[in-house]
This record gives structure tokens, C-alpha cells and sequence, in this order.
């Protein structure tokens, strides 16, 4: 239960919507209840008089207050019904809005050693599967609860003003009975399997994902088939897994059932000595017990909630695991560096996460305005500790001063949106023609002055329509376009041809002019100008 504590909380930061909405329900709920009695008491009545009348007795029945009651109940409940899901739906979505931005922000501030831990799809089901489970926790799980236990009180008084007392307390006694059997009893019997069916679903999507992709090399090693058949088998483990839950949720929701409607018996047969004593009349005798029958709407929805309780706890259990408790490996927080620098990195130690270290009492200086080539053969380390100078990745010990800072990463990552979207994640202040001065800067202005949309071009999944070379000079073009006084720019001419990449560099220190940069790369010719070359050895 630990494990859904902060989502709880934050949950509750809307305390006041939340009470509207369970007003809202409240009300729906007992004008439906209401309504059905009402209608017994009234159809009682009815056939009563009909009956003193058949038998040639006088008789009078006033059809106007029953029947205004009727119809209000019946106009409540419509009214209420859609404003409880219209106002409730609102509320799951602000819900789900806070939930996805704080788990964002988690994220954001998660070292990047510690997220390379999941794969893609992995963090995929954390951003759909998982905050989907945590954002219905009020309307399914919380609102019904209170709603039933609310309402089953209400009930328990009702009978102990129109019968007696020990009706009221045999009547308490079912309905307590009903409610522990249908949450906690559910819960007893479902929590373990639902939670384990949940962690292996996670699984199995991931292997199928996995199968998906490298359908191509199953297939050139001839383990197609087999991989099929073993994610059937375990496919089908997982289904009957959710049978025996559903199993077990449906019993539980059939002798909920039962217990009401022996609530309602009791009630019905403990009344009628009363009715026979003139203690009460016969359209009192069955108010109650039909408006208990309405009660069962509520009951209904709980086992159901109840049996997915344990797979809700699996999906904040990862969720707090993989980003809110993220660890992270140092302390290390970027501050304004001393006059005239730009970055200043003191006994600084950066390794590949739980790797031995790669740089060790490493000390750099980098002035404002000044450009630095850092030159390094594969594995030296280059990405890693360009990663750490950039705060993307915290190093395990020393001190990093450094001016704000906009760095372009080895791998180009391009979003699912138009040229100009992507550009402007640079400089969302850009105008389009600042957005075009760059594209020619990156030997791209041609390229997109002739497609029809021009700077909306759609660039596809990943910048898909693109060359590699083409993307890497967008994300490059992005960078540029950020006003951050430090830019580090990882293999910026990854995929550029050798003469495209001259006339770039050419007007490139133009420019940066008054920009610091750090540049890194294989050789000095994979840099754009630089002031010093600082060459990297591991």
C-alpha cells in the first residue's frame, strides 16, 4: 500500500474537485435508489386502493406528491448522472495531467546512467500503461468505497427509523458483511496474482516488441517459428492467469450480490410482523427493501476495482523505482563559473555507470569565447564526459562550474513534428528568419525551399524522411539556434560529407563568435575550428 502513498498525495492536491465529484455520485446514487423505492411505495399504494375499491370500500391515494417525487428522483438522476461523468471525466484528466507532468519532472532530473537501466519499451508501458492505472485510483477504488460505505449508513438509519432497531443492526451486519467481502475479501484473493500477472504482462510486451524488430534476424536464422510459439506459451500462461482473477472477481461479485439480497429478504420478512402489528403499512414495508436492491449498483463496480488493486501497486511500484526513487550517482550541481570562463572542471572522476572509471582528477578550463577540440579514438570516454560536462549525466566526484549550456548528443534525435518544430525546441523564440539563416548555415535552405510546406515540412518518425546526414544538420541547426552562451557539440558532422562539412565550418565561427564551445570527435578534422586540441587518452 506504501507504494501508492505519493501518488495518493498528489492525487489529493485537488481535495475540493474530488468532493464535488463524490457529491455528484452521491447523488446520482441516491436519486436512483430513491426513485426505485419510491416507485414500490407509490405502485403499493396504488394496488392497495385498487383493491379497498374492488372490495367496495372507500379509498384515496394522492397521485400528485408521489408522482412529483418520481419524476424529480427521475430528472436528478439523468441530470446528475451526466454531470457526475461530464465534471469526473474532467477531474481524471487533471489528474492524469498531474500525474504524467510530475513524473516527467522526475524523469528530466534522473541521471541519464540510471534511464539507460529500461528499455524503450519499457519506459513506453511506465508512460501509458502504468500512469493510466494510477489515474482512475479515485473514480474506481476510492469514490465507490466511500460512496458504499456512505450509503449503506444511510440505509442502517432508514431502517432504524421505520422499522426497529434490531432490524437496523441485523441490516448493518449484511451490509458490513457485503463491503469487507467485496473490497477486502476480493483484494485477499486477488493482490498476489494480480500483481504478478501485471509485472509479467510487462514482460511479454516487451519480448513481443523485441520480436517485432528483429523479426528480420529471427528470420535469417531461421528461429522465427520457435520464438512464436514460446511467446504464445507465454500468452498463454498469462491468460489463464487472468482467468483465475476473473474467476475470483466474479464469485466475489455474485455472493456481493447474494448478501444484498438477503439483505433485502431480512429486511422484507423482519417488516412484515410489523406490518401485521399496523406498526408500519404495506408501501412502507416495501420502500426499504427495494431501495436496498438499488444499493447493489454500487456494490457491483467493487470487486471488480478491488481485483485490480494488486497490478495498480505493481504500476506504482515501478514507477516510483524507476523515476521518483531514481539514485542518482554524484552531487553535483552546475554553478555559475568565475569571471572570464565559461566551464571549469575540477578533480573531476566520470564513468559508464557501474564501470571502473574512465577519466579520474580530470581539470579543465574553458574561457569565454574560447573553442576547444577534445579528440579521442571509440571507447575513450568522449561521450561520457561530455555527457557529465553537460550535466546530463552527474559525474562521482569533483566540481563542475559551467555557464548554461546547450548540448548537441552523439545520436540524433529527431521529433515526430515539422522542420520548424523541431527547430524551434533550440529557440522557441526564433522567427522564420532566423530559422532560415541557419538552415543555410547547415547547407540545408535549398533542400527545404523547394518542398511545398516548406519550414512545416513534416519530417516523420525520428526525422524518417531525412537522410542521416540531413537529421544530424537539423539537430546540429537546433543547437546553433539555442542562445546559450556554451555549446558542446558531440560528433556534430557525424554522416556530413567531407565537402559539405568544409563549407559549414566555414561560416561557422561566425557564428559562435562569443560563444564557448567544446567540440569532441575522432580527429581534429571532424571538429569545426578550434582554438586548442586537448587529445583524449583511455
Amino acid at each position: 500500500m506504501h507504494e501508492l502513498a505519493p501518488w495518493l498525495r498528489l492525487i489529493f492536491q485537488r481535495w475540493g474537485r474530488l468532493s464535488v465529484g463524490g457529491l455528484l455520485l452521491l447523488i446520482t446514487l441516491l436519486s436512483g435508489m430513491g426513485l426505485l423505492a419510491l416507485s414500490g411505495w407509490f405502485i403499493t399504494e396504488t394496488a392497495l386502493a385498487g383493491l379497498l375499491l374492488a372490495a367496495g370500500a372507500q379509498a384515496s391515494i394522492n397521485l400528485y406528491t408521489p408522482g412529483g417525487g418520481i419524476r424529480l428522483f427521475a430528472l436528478t438522476r439523468t441530470v446528475g448522472r451526466y454531470l457526475e461523468r461530464v465534471y469526473n471525466h474532467d477531474t481524471v484528466l487533471r489528474q492524469l495531467s498531474d500525474i504524467r507532468t510530475r513524473l516527467f519532472r522526475q524523469l528530466a532530473a534522473t541521471p541519464r546512467s540510471h534511464r539507460r537501466g529500461l528499455s524503450g519499451t519499457q519506459w513506453l508501458s511506465r508512460l501509458t500503461r502504468d500512469v493510466d492505472a494510477l489515474d482512475t485510483l479515485y473514480l474506481r477504488l476510492i469514490a465507490p468505497t466511500a460512496l458504499a460505505v456512505v450509503v449503506s449508513l444511510l440505509m442502517v438509519l432508514l431502517a432504524l427509523i421505520l422499522f426497529d432497531t434490531e432490524i437496523a443492526l441485523w441490516l448493518g451486519l449484511l451490509l458490513g458483511i457485503a463491503l469487507l467481502y467485496s473490497t477486502i475479501g476480493t483484494l485477499a484473493r486477488t493482490r498476489q496474482t494480480s500483481r504478478r500477472l501485471s509485472d509479467g504482462e510487462e514482460r511479454l510486451r516487451t519480448h513481443i516488441i523485441e520480436h517485432l524488430e528483429g523479426f528480420a534476424e529471427l528470420t535469417a536464422a531461421g528461429r522465427t517459428g520457435k520464438h512464436a510459439a514460446w511467446l504464445m506459451r507465454q500468452a498463454h500462461g498469462f491468460a489463464k492467469e487472468q482467468a483465475k482473477v476473473d474467476r475470483r472477481v466474479g464469485w466475489n461479485q455474485a455472493l456481493t450480490h447474494l448478501l444484498i439480497n438477503l439483505a433485502a429478504i431480512l429486511v422484507l420478512w423482519a417488516g412484515f410482523g410489523l406490518f401485521q402489528s399496523g406498526q408500519i403499512s404495506g408501501p412502507v414495508l416495501v420502500l426499504l427493501p427495494i431501495a436496498l436492491l438499488g444499493l447493489a449498483e454500487v456494490y457491483a463496480v467493487l470487486p471488480e476495482a478491488f481485483g485490480k488493486f494488486g497490478a495498480t501497486e505493481a504500476s506504482a511500484n515501478r514507477l516510483n523505482q524507476d523515476s521518483l526513487d531514481a539514485p542518482g550517482e554524484g552531487t553535483i550541481q552546475a554553478i555559475e563559473p568565475p569571471n572570464g570562463t565559461a566551464l571549469v572542471a575540477t578533480e573531476l572522476g566520470v564513468r559508464y555507470d557501474d564501470c571502473p572509471p574512465i577519466f579520474m582528477h580530470f581539470n579543465l578550463t574553458v574561457a569565454r569565447g574560447e573553442h576547444l577540440g577534445l579528440v579521442g579514438h571509440s571507447g575513450s570516454g568522449k561521450s561520457t564526459l561530455a555527457d557529465a560536462l553537460a550535466g546530463l549525466s552527474p559525474a562521482f566526484q569533483g566540481d563542475i562550474a559551467r555557464l548554461p549550456t546547450s548540448y548537441l548528443t552523439q545520436s540524433t534525435v529527431l521529433f515526430e513534428d515539422t522542420l520548424k518544430a523541431n527547430l524551434l525546441v533550440g529557440d522557441p523564440e526564433a522567427s522564420d528568419t532566423q530559422l532560415w539563416r541557419v538552415l543555410e548555415l547547415v547547407e540545408l535552405a535549398e533542400r527545404f525551399a523547394s518542398e511545398p510546406d516548406q519550414l512545416e515540412t513534416w519530417l516523420g518518425s525520428s526525422g524518417s524522411r531525412l537522410s542521416g546526414g540531413e537529421a544530424r544538420r537539423i539537430a546540429l541547426a537546433r543547437v546553433l539556434l539555442s542562445p546559450a552562451p556554451l555549446l558542446i557539440l558531440d560528433e556534430p558532422f557525424t554522416g556530413v560529407d567531407s565537402p559539405t562539412r568544409g563549407r559549414i565550418c566555414k561560416n561557422l565561427r561566425y557564428w559562435l563568435k562569443g560563444k564557448a564551445v567544446i567540440a569532441l570527435g575522432h580527429g581534429p578534422n571532424a571538429l569545426p575550428d578550434t582554438d586548442r586540441v586537448i587529445h583524449l587518452i583511455a
